[in-house]
């Protein structure tokens, strides 16, 4: 008896271990994959924002990939350099080292290198926690509030004279680019193109795919 419990319980050490080594392998495995698919070209990480329309959320991860091709877009300020402190805007000029602009300072931040001017301006109007009363909103540049801002900045009509979402699902991705251009300089038809530009449409396809299947998965809970 006492020799079949020890024979029991060595092999369920072995099977422990096995199991533990496999979940090892598997962890190790997600994080290879992981790294391989944030050294493609046209990877863009997903938003913070859960909520959206899929096309916006996908034009908006396809202008981050020009503006701010980052691990971690959120916090990246002009040049490379990245921020801790996002509980406002952090207004930091940067001397610009190349392009059209070279000599000149930046301001440029976060997922969307908005100037801490253009981030005043469009928090009071597109804040999410701005209401139609004289409140003034949070000066929060968190992740989510970053992605809140601009989807709303997108999804308004008065602010660009077109429908960007309608323009997006009828596949005129060119023209709203075209739009954007002059307040994102890098989208192809701006002062500023770069690597990653000639891959846009790539980057948008792929990212529109993502949230258009993230979409149909959600409305199935």
């Amino acid at each position: 008896m006492i020799r079949l419990r020890d024979f029991l319980l060595k092999r369920l050490v072995t099977i422990v271990s096995l199991l533990s080594l496999l979940a090892l392998i598997l962890i190790l495995w997600q994080i290879i994959d992981q790294q391989r698919l944030r050294n493609q070209p046209d990877y863009t990480p997903p938003l913070v924002m859960t909520e959206g329309d899929p096309y916006l959320r996908a034009l908006m991860r396809t202008i981050s990939a020009s503006e701010a091709k980052d691990e971690d877009p959120y916090t990246l300020l002009y040049g490379g350099q990245h921020i801790v402190d996002l509980s406002r805007h952090p207004d930091r000029c940067i001397q610009i080292v190349s392009g059209p602009n070279k000599g000149n300072c930046t301001t440029a931040a976060g997922r969307y290198q908005l100037l801490s001017s253009t981030w005043k301006e469009k928090i009071q109007k597109y804040h999410p926690q701005h209401q139609s009363n004289s409140e003034v909103p949070s000066d929060s540049f968190a992740p989510q509030i970053q992605d809140q801002v601009v989807y709303a900045w997108l999804r308004d009509f008065d602010a660009w004279g077109i429908n960007i979402s309608q323009l997006l699902q009828q596949g005129n991705l060119d023209e709203v680019l075209k739009h954007l251009s002059s307040t994102w300089t890098s989208l192809g038809y701006g002062i500023e193109s770069n690597p990653t530009t000639p891959l846009l449409h790539q980057i948008y396809q792929k990212a529109l795919i993502e949230e258009l299947a993230r979409a149909k998965s959600q409305s199935y809970r």
